[in-house]
């Protein structure tokens, strides 16, 4: 069974710093590439990241270009999305999913629970 687990989330304030973890099991893990998404009340769900475990090839949405940094631990099987210098605009809840390519339009057929991020003024 694809189980992805997201923690980490939280408060923060604006210009601080927040590290996101999703935890990956009952896959392949580099067979999937990972990516981040959000979603706040009322708005679109949108593409933050996406890293290919593989060979570490990653993507951004340009919102959070040069601000926010996806990584993974393959050992771990556990995908991580460094965020700094947030802003309030950011607050969402944060997804993380699996699917074969790095696409923010794929299909994301597995899905996280989501970890609330709130990012204060």
């Amino acid at each position: 069974e694809v189980q992805l687990v997201e923690s980490g989330g939280g408060l923060v304030q604006a210009g601080g710093s927040l590290r996101l973890s999703c935890a990956a099991s009952g896959f392949p893990f580099e067979a999937y590439a990972i990516g981040w998404f959000r979603q706040a009340p009322g708005k679109e769900r949108e593409g933050v990241s996406c890293i290919s475990p593989s060979d570490g090839s990653t993507y951004y949405g340009d919102s959070v270009e040069g601000r926010f940094t996806v990584s993974s631990d393959n050992a771990e099987n556990t995908v991580y999305l460094q965020m700094n210098s947030p802003m309030p605009e950011e607050t969402a809840v944060y997804y993380c999913a699996a699917d074969p390519f790095c696409t923010f339009g794929g299909s994301w057929k597995s899905w996280g629970q989501g970890t609330q991020v709130t990012v204060s003024s």
